[in-house]
């Protein structure tokens, strides 16, 4: 099997894998990188997501063999700062209640905050219908996201 070199949470990791092997199952089983966790297997749900180059993507939809040279951010990289504006916004406003895919609800929120322009609602709320929480967790995530914003200017 080919090994592929992969820059996940600023290090550089092996795998030696199936090219095909979806970049969720690498993280996960290989890697032992848990928090991104598997919902659908076909990119809709949205529970998979990690950062691409600082933008989101679904993780169980992405042979290993497309990453190439990106920096792939999974939650246990984007969580090793706990001073990380998003993550206090998530406390404070006690967001998670199962869990299962605030990983991905998270990731989507620091990508919309770290896009140069400031993102209009329209925006945000498309970005986040992408990540289903059967919790139904929305309004919370949007009053921790509608702060952050305001905060950013």
């Amino acid at each position: 099997m080919p090994e592929y070199k992969i820059n996940v949470n600023g290090k550089i990791m092996t795998a030696e894998v199936d090219p095909d092997t979806p970049l969720l199952w690498v993280l996960r089983d290989t890697l032992g990188l848990t928090g991104t966790k598997y919902g659908c297997g076909i990119g809709v749900c949205g529970s998979c997501t990690v950062l691409i180059d600082g933008e989101t993507e679904r993780s169980c939809s992405l042979p290993v063999s497309k990453v190439g040279n990106k920096k792939v951010v999974t939650i246990e990289g984007f969580a090793v700062n706990r001073n990380e504006p998003v993550l206090k916004k998530w406390i404070e406003h006690e967001v998670s209640q199962c869990g299962y895919c605030q990983p991905a609800q998270i990731l989507t929120a620091a990508a919309l905050l770290n896009k140069p322009e400031k993102p209009d609602w329209q925006e945000v709320e498309t970005a986040f219908t992408g990540v289903i929480c059967r919790c139904g967790t929305y309004p919370r995530i949007k009053t921790a996201v509608q702060e952050l914003l305001k905060e950013r200017g």
